[in-house]
């Protein structure tokens, strides 16, 4: 059996911290009656927390948080396809920003728009897979503008988080 170092049990405590703002953040969104008009659209604010952690911790840090956050907030706040549709827009959103941010020329908020906007597509098209419905496909134009916003305002936010928490993620102290 494996022990854990400092290092480790720093990384589990800050990713236990991360877990928790992101439920935080998914309740608050519960609370605001953020609405245009639009069915579905929300402003994603635990996607900062996934952004924030995929710049500063990694790629398999930032996976699993999402996807922890994605199936608690289901049971807690949601129901069976709530839980399908989130994973299937969290799992396209996180691989498209996973590539995206590989590329390396690319900026934290132009990878948060790309996910935005891949977030979105990946639930319709779940959507219209589970109801057997593809007109709903008529829908994406308008899902394309909400992934655009709200990646741009999430990704503003995750870049100025990320600037001014640059350094205290050093887990060899």
């Amino acid at each position: 059996m494996a022990s854990f170092n400092r290092k480790d049990w720093k990384k589990t405590a800050y990713l236990g911290l991360f877990l928790a703002i992101a439920l935080v953040c998914s309740y608050i969104e519960t609370l605001i009656p953020f609405n245009f008009g639009i069915p579905g659209v929300k402003l994603g604010l635990t996607n900062i927390v996934v952004v924030l952690i995929l710049y500063t911790l990694g790629p398999r840090e930032a996976f699993g948080v999402s996807m922890l956050r994605i199936v608690l907030v289901g049971i807690l706040f949601g129901n069976l396809f709530s839980i399908c549709y989130s994973l299937s827009g969290g799992i396209l959103s996180f691989l498209v920003m996973l590539f995206l941010k590989k590329l390396d020329h690319l900026s934290c908020i132009s990878v948060s728009v790309a996910g935005g906007i891949s977030h979105n597509i990946g639930q319709i098209l779940v959507a219209a897979l589970i109801v057997h419905n593809f007109n709903i496909l008529f829908y994406i134009p308008v899902l394309l503008i909400a992934g655009l916003i709200t990646g741009l305002l999430i990704g503003i936010l995750a870049q100025e988080l990320i600037v001014r928490l640059s350094g205290r993620f050093d887990f060899n102290t």
